[in-house]
């Protein structure tokens, strides 16, 4: 199916070049000059390298069909990674490499989107927010107001964050799974 090349998102796979490509990261770039283009990282579903392609975002791209199913991810083994689709309770795996950085933020039992073509597991996407516990940050300091102003903190899963001064260790937050960001409390 054919696509604006603006449209692409993390965890579509387009064909380019004969090959099938997973995507894995995009930046839509608007320089000062000229027309607005689109960075897309993907890797080869077959044998995992990974390029950076470039298009105009008035291009479109093959977006090849998916199907998606629901799964519930089980454990780690090794470098791979366990999930049960929940419809058939059937089990799969997937290396660990294929999620990237997104990998540090799977829990036990935790209910995902699994992206299969022609029966392969490609993707998994993960829902958009989830609670983690702050594993370490500077202490607040007495009298600092809520600005803008945000500290640097390490997450349970040894993420990297940036948190409003108010929160200290220990404490539970919501962070997104996109870009790693603090959402809020958890309640």
């Amino acid at each position: 199916m054919k696509q604006q090349a603006n449209q692409i998102r993390p965890g579509w796979v387009i064909e380019n070049n004969g090959k099938q490509w997973l995507v894995t990261k995009i930046n839509i770039i608007q320089p000062g000059k000229g027309g607005a283009f689109i960075q897309v990282e993907m890797r080869d579903v077959n044998n995992g390298i990974k390029t950076q392609e470039r298009w105009r975002t008035a291009d479109t791209v093959e977006k090849l069909m998916s199907e998606e199913h629901d799964c519930q991810y089980l454990y780690k083994d090794g470098s791979n990674l366990i999930f049960m689709n929940v419809e058939n309770y059937d089990q799969f795996e997937i290396p660990e490499d294929v999620m990237g950085e997104q990998a540090a933020f799977l829990q036990d039992n935790m209910a995902v989107t699994v992206n299969f073509i022609e029966g392969k597991p490609l993707s998994v996407n993960l829902p958009p927010h989830v609670i983690l516990t702050v594993a370490e940050t500077e202490p607040a300091l007495k009298n600092q107001t809520a600005t803008s102003s945000y500290k640097p903190a390490v997450l349970e899963n040894g993420i990297k964050t940036t948190i409003p001064p108010f929160v200290n260790a220990g404490e539970k937050i919501v962070v997104s799974t996109a870009d790693s960001s603090y959402v809020e409390r958890a309640k």
